[in-house]
């Protein structure tokens, strides 16, 4: 929180004085007992807390001078103190020490100015008056008009308190009594973090709480509130009996946190959440939250957090009792996926951790694992929905130019009618290395990469493999402005794979196999660009014409010789792999062959604005009518791929990817996703298109290769979306739907409202996916955020 300047009547400087001395240690703690005064008491002009009408906002007085900047300690009764007056008078036959004038007084980190301190040797008792300020060890500036303190700071009054406390937050009240120096007790008292209308201080501000009396607990650091009211603008709208929150200073403390309720939820029913946080050093914390419900078991659920030197652990796990009992359903093939042990005792665990054992090597892990899916659906999981939960343990080291990492992975299917668990592969280890060099002394850049694993499956193929890719590039020029690059390219890999004729290959071959491949590729490619400037040199267009040659031994992509696929499953012939050497994502399944790869790049940029474009196509000379169906290259003349990026102005952007059959006139693949409007309002749309549903096509097959039915199910797919923000106002809403099926995927919207101190939501989304048998429920989100209290919401 920053600190306002001192105030030009009484400067903190050094000045022509009347007296300044260090008196004896006992006099001098005394005379600045008002340095202790409790963290958030001030002055100001609250009305009365007892009735429901508008009150004056919290602000500090115009005569007050302002704080110095702020310190962190505390007072200590044996150091020196430092004084500064005006004037210093000393009444010895009474014992009455009065310093006036400009006073100022400092000990470690207490600050305290005055007009007027008298301190009375016989009763102890200290007093300071006229535009009184002081700066607490926590960072809290302190104001009021008089202060009278005792017994060594432990006792003491106050009048018209204002204080400036952390994270902006403002309190007032217009008595305070302070008993031991650990409690303090104030009367008709305003809080509030928001600012205050510098045009219009006598304005309330956005919310404030008024409470007839409070308590601030400096020991535990509490503030509790009484027969309080919630005021917006200065009009009452909550009504509390009583209210409790921690210190806005305080970062991390024990104690309850804001409970939730929800009115209703499919599975659930009726339930509320109640957290506790627990600090269990400066190192580590662990809240614990109850959850209790109409429909089902209770839960009880925890996260735990610790930080060391050089590592950090995070642990999230629960336990219930879940009473429901799901029953049987039919999966998308037609098979009926049992329900059982999906009821009783249930529970799910993340964990995840790392460690840094030197500048160059940490290792860490990621464990997720749940007794069942539908677990996680009653009681609302985190990660429900997702395909699978993935674990995994690592070491891994950063180089000059090199990345290392061994690992080892496990999955759990969360959807059952579609991923068997039984299906899922464990990773046994895997191993990573990756080299990039520097300039050779041929002006080329040698790069290497390996990928090494033991795959194991239940049901399935297992395949141990070693794999090496050797990579050389040559860039140079020439006097005609072409850009040319050599590629040396060498793909190797050995396999030894088992059950081949299970998932996800379905090969013919019963016995154990021992394959390798290794696939040399000379690659040149050329990049022509054309430039020229336009509109009064403020523009500039890019003409690039491109062609690449590749000339590789005709493999096939590696499926008819009994080589597993494990990092090839997908395949995606876009603008964006056009020129690759291999536009498979992994090494599994190669492209080879003699084949050349054209291209026609277009670039305006203009005052920040851009339109990009590139349409290609690729010629091969050897075609394998085994890859995936609709790849766009069963033929010598591949489908022609396009990508745009349309930028013209601040209100209109556009992306799209297409892949067209020039055989069929059609198009295989569509990606398009665009925007429109102005600075407070957006409409957003996209679209997805594919003839088939790629997920599917390892998901069941026959020793012919023949993918199931469902795979030939089109995608085609509509997303749009509106977004509105004006001053502190939000509004969206979405909705996705799929055109092929006839049916609404997802449906969402969010209104809500923030400034600077507050903040309101409400959320709807309603998801129609079906997920083990049940289709997702609605879900309504209301939340109330108020700065340094806390959110207060519901969801169902």
């Amino acid at each position: 929180m920053s600190r306002p300047a001192p105030s030009p009547r009484a400067p903190f400087t050094r000045r022509p004085i009347a007296a300044m001395r260090r008196f004896p240690r006992g006099f001098l703690l005394a005379a600045t007992m008002l340095g202790g005064i409790v963290s958030g008491l001030g002055t100001g002009n609250p009305a009365r807390a007892d009735a429901p009408k508008r009150t004056q906002p919290i602000h500090a007085p115009k005569s007050q001078p302002q704080a110095p900047v702020s310190f962190s300690g505390t007072v200590s009764n044996s150091d020196p103190m430092t004084f500064q007056a005006d004037h210093v008078s000393y009444d010895s036959r009474n014992g009455i020490a009065t310093w006036t004038g400009n006073v100022q007084i400092w000990q470690n980190d207490q600050i305290m100015r005055a007009d007027k301190v008298i301190y009375d040797r016989n009763t102890g008792v200290a007093s300071a008056r006229g535009n009184v300020a002081m700066v607490e060890p926590d960072g809290t500036v302190l104001f009021t008009d008089y202060a009278e303190l005792s017994n060594g700071m432990r006792d003491g009054i106050m009048t018209r308190m204002y204080a400036q406390m952390f994270d902006n937050a403002r309190l007032a009240a217009n008595g305070v009594r302070r008993t031991g120096g650990k409690l303090s007790d104030l009367t008709r008292v305003v809080y509030t973090a928001c600012e205050v209308c510098a045009r219009h201080p006598e304005r309330a501000p956005f919310w404030q709480l008024r409470a007839y009396d409070a308590t601030h607990d400096m020991q535990h650091k509490r503030l509790e509130f009484r027969d309080a009211f919630v005021d917006f603008f200065g009009v009452p709208v909550f009504y509390l009996p009583t209210f409790s929150m921690t210190d806005p200073s305080v970062r991390r403390q024990s104690g309850f946190l804001t409970p939730g309720f929800t009115p209703h939820n499919r599975y659930l029913g009726t339930y509320v959440t109640i957290p506790y946080y627990w600090v269990l050093d400066k190192q580590s914390d662990i809240t614990l939250e109850g959850l209790f419900s109409t429909r089902t078991g209770p839960e009880l659920s925890s996260v735990y957090r610790r930080y060391f030197r050089n590592a950090r652990v995070n642990i999230n796990a629960g336990i219930a009792y879940d009473t429901h009992h799901d029953i049987d359903y039919v999966n998308t093939f037609g098979q009926t996926v049992d329900s059982n042990d999906n009821h009783g005792v249930q529970g799910y665990f993340f964990g995840s951790g790392q460690v840094s054992i030197n500048k160059t090597w940490r290792a860490g892990a990621n464990i997720r694992w749940a007794s069942s899916p539908n677990y996680m659906r009653d009681y609302r999981v985190s990660g429900y929905g997702q395909d699978t939960l993935n674990s995994n343990v690592y070491l891994e080291g950063f180089g000059t130019g090199s990345y290392s990492r061994i690992d080892a992975e496990g999955y759990q299917g969360l959807n059952q009618g579609i991923i068997h668990n039984q299906d899922l592969p464990w990773v046994l280890p895997r191993y990573t290395y990756s080299y990039f060099g520097r300039p050779d002394a041929w002006g080329g850049r040698f790069s290497l990469d390996t990928t090494d694993f033991y795959v194991y499956r239940d049901n399935g193929t297992s395949d141990q493999r070693g794999q090496l890719s050797l990579n050389w590039d040559r860039p140079f020029h020439n006097s005609l402005g072409q850009i040319w690059n050599l590629t040396l390219h060498v793909e190797s890999a050995i396999h030894r794979a088992t059950s081949l004729y299970q998932q996800p290959n379905y090969a013919a071959a019963t016995r154990a196999q021992v394959e390798g491949q290794v696939l040399p590729t000379v690659g040149l490619k050329m990049n022509w660009p054309f430039l020229r400037s336009f509109n009064h040199n403020t523009g500039t267009q890019i003409l690039e014409p491109i062609v690449q040659i590749l000339a590789a031994p005709n493999t096939g992509n590696s499926s008819s010789r009994n080589i597993p696929n494990e990092d090839s499953l997908t395949y995606e012939f876009t603008d964006s792999t056009l020129f690759s050497i291999n536009r498979y994502p992994g090494t599994d399944r190669l492209d080879g062959g003699l084949r050349a790869n054209i291209g026609l790049h277009n670039n305006w940029t203009w005052n920040g604005h851009q339109i990009d474009m590139l349409i290609g196509e690729s010629f091969q000379e050897h075609v394998e009518h085994d890859r995936i169906p609709y790849s766009g290259l069963s033929h010598h003349l591949s489908d022609l791929v396009m990508g745009t990026h349309v930028v013209p102005n601040q209100f209109f952007d556009f992306d799209g990817k297409m892949r067209l059959d020039p055989y069929a006139g059609k198009v295989d693949f569509a990606d398009a996703l665009g925007s429109t409007g102005f600075r407070h309002f957006r409409v957003t749309g996209g679209y997805l298109y594919e003839p088939v549903t790629s997920y599917y096509y390892y998901a069941q097959r026959s020793y012919a290769n023949t993918p199931p039915a469902v795979y030939y199910t089109p995608v085609s797919e509509l997303t749009v979306g509106a977004a509105s923000n004006w001053q502190n106002w939000h509004l969206a809403a979405y909705l996705r739907r799929s055109l092929s099926r006839k049916e609404s995927v997802s449906v969402g919207g969010d209104a809500g409202f923030q400034n600077d101190c507050f903040g309101l939501d409400v959320m709807y989304l309603k998801q129609y996916t079906t997920i083990g048998g049940q289709q997702s429920n609605s879900t309504v989100m209301f939340s109330l955020t108020f700065k340094t209290i806390g959110t207060f919401g519901m969801n169902g």
